[in-house]
């Protein structure tokens, strides 16, 4: 029996007709009337059986294609000290620190990024040219006091996050890395069904350079506003709109102004930081050259709320395959001993075969589980009743589909990926 499937008889939560009006965002809704997330406090959410499952499975697709890129997973700390901060000139200059005092009384905060680590850490292990290029990434908690925690999981001041920093001898090495960034982006967005939905959109480079790049997805409800050439499959946010206006290259573009959630952001650093903490290397002529760096940030917890923005109906949750807490969603209307051996038999056989299968074998109605098994939004709903049973069939039904097919147990059974 795979570790994977679970008995909905079991399962730590139950789902919600309606939670507080308070919670007005689309994703907070859906994720804690389905039993997802649970909210703390404002920008602060716990995250349950269900929504820890999606939330791995998308940090898994994470960290498989920055590992494709070359990229080295590593863990820092949260807890940073002031003297680091002091170095980049942000200590005064940030207003979302979490700033805090030891027993020592030492100055320290909560970590909202990491540049301050990352350069000197890496730094460290560079001497000379033949140590570069190199990239690592983390995937962690961040906090930043945000003034105005909103909008559920999409703007949280205790959340998780992807970021990857990339270490270079020269701006034309950081340029083909952050190429192949872009592409392993790509492929992310793919995996979590948000590709057909997410643009890469310009941004202003801010003080490390000309312009960055965000990830934007289309959104009804989402915060930012961007601005979108269709011809080119390109975007620009809000903030640089009318400075494109006004460059050679952008003169013919036809904008469609569209309402987005900014799911990740990328942009080159140069040597920022490298020159603040003095990390450099030597050349093969023996010359000391600075580094130039890349920063690659994706909210991970931010993602699980930007899908359940997207991919949901009037009835709830729509998992993409990559990103739902199960594959199956094995629901029982049988009621007798002898009838609900056979479905003990089919979860037990579809988790042998190694697929993750939330088997409901609660004493409830039809409706309830048929209502509860909509809200979750598995992809697919696999049925077995007294009258599926008189042909000895199964009823197959995908989440994103009103049509539902009835195949012989046997044939399932035999390859459940024919349906799924």
């Amino acid at each position: 029996m795979s570790i994977y499937s679970l008995r909905q008889t079991e399962l730590l939560t139950k789902t919600k007709r309606s939670i507080s009006h308070e919670e007005t965002s689309v994703n907070a809704s859906l994720l804690m009337r389905g039993g997802f997330v649970e909210k703390l406090m404002a920008g602060v959410y716990s995250f349950l059986p269900l929504g820890q499952r999606v939330l791995l499975n998308i940090e898994n697709i994470v960290r498989e294609e920055m590992m494709k890129i070359g990229a080295q997973e590593i863990l820092m700390p949260s807890l940073q000290p002031k003297e680091l901060w002091e170095t980049t000139d942000r200590w005064e200059t940030m207003d979302i620190l979490y700033k805090l005092k030891s027993s020592e009384n030492r100055d320290l905060l909560l970590g909202p990024t990491h540049e301050e680590v990352v350069t000197p850490l890496v730094g460290s292990f560079i001497q000379s040219h033949k140590d570069l290029p190199r990239h690592v990434f983390q995937i962690q908690t961040k906090f930043r006091n945000e003034k105005r925690a909103k909008s559920g999981l999409l703007r949280g001041r205790e959340f998780r996050m992807k970021d990857m920093y990339s270490f270079h001898t020269d701006s034309q090495d950081l340029d083909i890395f952050y190429e192949k960034a872009k592409e392993a982006y790509a492929n992310i967005f793919k995996r979590c069904g948000l590709a057909e939905k997410t643009y890469l959109t310009y941004a202003s480079g801010g003080a490390f350079s000309q312009y960055s790049h965000e990830y934007q997805t289309l959104a009804e409800y989402g915060e930012d506003y961007i601005y979108i050439w269709q011809e080119k499959n390109i975007a620009v946010n809000r903030e640089i709109i009318e400075e494109v206006r006004q460059q050679p290259e952008w003169k013919t573009a036809q904008f469609e102004e569209r309402k987005s959630i900014e799911v990740a952001n990328i942009f080159k650093l140069g040597t920022r930081f490298s020159d603040a903490f003095n990390v450099a290397y030597q050349d093969a002529s023996g010359n000391r050259c600075p580094v130039y760096m890349g920063c690659y940030g994706i909210g991970t917890t931010r993602l699980v709320g930007a899908i359940a923005e997207v991919c949901h109906d009037a009835r709830g949750l729509l998992w993409p395959h990559e990103v739902s807490p199960f594959d199956i969603h094995l629901v029982s209307l049988l009621n007798d001993s002898e009838d609900r051996s056979q479905a003990e038999n089919i979860y037990k056989c579809l988790s042998d075969q190694g697929y993750k299968v939330l088997y409901d074998d609660r004493q409830l109605s039809a409706g309830e589980k048929f209502s509860d098994a909509d809200l979750i939004g598995i992809p697919v709903r696999v049925l077995i009743s007294v009258k599926t049973l008189k042909n000895q069939s199964l009823e197959i039904k995908p989440r994103n589909s009103e049509q539902a097919l009835l195949v012989e147990i046997e044939s399932f059974l035999s390859n459940p990926s024919d349906y799924l």
